[in-house]
Formats: C-alpha cells, sequence, structure tokens
C-alpha cells in the first residue's frame, strides 16, 4: 500500500475527512482487506495509547499562535534594494575598458611579429659584425657586402 493511502486511511481514522472521501474510504474497506486490517490496527493503537496523553493547556489561542508566527515570518523578509540605475558613460566604460585590453594585446603582437633592425631600405644585424645589407623593394634585389679580418689586414699592408 502507498504512503498516500496510509495517510488517507489515517484520516479516516481521526475523521479527518470531508464526508464525500470519507464514503469513498469506507466503501474501498468493504473490498480491501488489507485496508481494513490496517485501519483496525489502527483503531487499537488510538484505543490503547487514549487516556496515556497528558492534556496541556495553552494559554492563549491557536489563532494567536498563527498570528505570532505570521509576524516572525513577515519581520524576517529582507526588503530588497530597488535596482541603481547605471549612468550610460559607466556602461560605456564597462565596454571600453576590455575592449582597450585585447587592442593593446593586439598592438603588442604585431609589432613583436616585425622583423626587427629595419630602417629603410638598409639593415644591420650588429654593429660590428663589418656586413651591410641593402634591399631594393622595387626590384625586389638584396645586395650584401661581407667585410672580412683578412681583407682588412691586406689593406694595411699595402
Amino acid at each position: 500500500m502507498e504512503n498516500d493511502a496510509h495517510l488517507k486511511l489515517q484520516a479516516f481514522v481521526d475523521g479527518e475527512l470531508p464526508e464525500a472521501e470519507a464514503r469513498v474510504v469506507a466503501s474501498q474497506l468493504a473490498r480491501d482487506a488489507d485496508a481494513a486490517a490496517l485501519i483496525a490496527e489502527m483503531k487499537f493503537t488510538r484505543h490503547a495509547l487514549a487516556g496515556h496523553e497528558k492534556a496541556v493547556r495553552v494559554p492563549e489561542s491557536r489563532d494567536f499562535y498563527w498570528s505570532k508566527i505570521r509576524r516572525q515570518i513577515e519581520a524576517s523578509e529582507v526588503e530588497r534594494p530597488a535596482p541603481v540605475a547605471i549612468p550610460w558613460h559607466a556602461k560605456l566604460r564597462r565596454f571600453l575598458a576590455p575592449a582597450t585590453a585585447v587592442a593593446v594585446v593586439a598592438i603588442a603582437g604585431l609589432l613583436a611579429t616585425q622583423p626587427v633592425g629595419v630602417v629603410g631600405g638598409t639593415e644591420t644585424s650588429l654593429s660590428d659584425s663589418g656586413a651591410f645589407t641593402y634591399r631594393d623593394f622595387s626590384s625586389g634585389t638584396t645586395l650584401v657586402w661581407l667585410s672580412y679580418p683578412a681583407e682588412e689586414t691586406l689593406d694595411d699592408e699595402d
């Protein structure tokens, strides 16, 4: 038997069901032996426990306690503040700050991939290497002069 059926039978024993539902449960008891046995056990348990429960009188009425609980719930509910309107320049700044950072990173990446040491049409890799490179972009030619230490010593002997 399901839990809901057990609860409905308990409500029947306690007299908490409306008349229409009580008639349906009573007709079900005539057909279902398990339900009838459970009802008999619930009634026996109720009879066995009757008189052993200490009667407690509450000085205030039930309505007073429920109103007290309702007041506590209402007091504990915190009012949410109204949303603050964000000015347009703050919204623009929220967009521009990350966009500027992305632009700076992109420019740094482009500059990092460019060849180093190209000035006009000449390029030198080291200041004292003795090599000189000339590029003519219009004709697509490159001319490299290399000076060797042996050439310098020959020039000195002459």
